[in-house]
């Protein structure tokens, strides 16, 4: 758990804690294709504004309310805006014992990349905010 007060996650974890493998959009999208599920943990409006249409979604601090939900037994590759709140859940999930992986840059490497993004109501185009 990331300790609460100032700083980036980066300057606040630990020197000791293994080290969470981050992966490119291209890599995710592998990963996908072979079963691993897709966790978005931004806020409910960055996710009705665009999301991955594969993807599912827990904010980040209702993350341990939610444990249960998230399958243990298959990679799960976390993703938040540009890829710091999916660091923190990436590092949890990981104590936890899954086995994780983060996308560096976020959404907006994914959509750079140009994978598609949904909007939430209807999955129309969508975009990162």
């Amino acid at each position: 758990m990331v300790p609460s007060g100032r700083g980036r996650y980066r300057e606040v974890v630990s020197d000791t804690q293994t080290p969470i493998p981050e992966v490119t959009p291209d890599e995710a999208e592998e990963l996908l294709g072979t079963g691993a599920l897709l966790l978005d943990v931004r806020e409910d409006d960055e996710w009705d504004a665009g999301h991955a249409p594969q993807a599912v979604h827990v904010v980040m601090g209702s993350v341990p309310d939610h444990m249960d939900d998230i399958p243990s037994d298959r990679t799960v590759v976390c993703i938040c805006r540009v890829g710091g709140r999916s660091g923190a859940v990436a590092t949890a999930l990981a104590g936890a014992g899954y086995d994780v992986r983060n996308v560096d840059g976020g959404m907006l490497a994914w959509e750079a990349a140009g994978y598609p993004v949904v909007d939430g109501p209807g999955g129309g185009p969508g975009r990162v905010i």
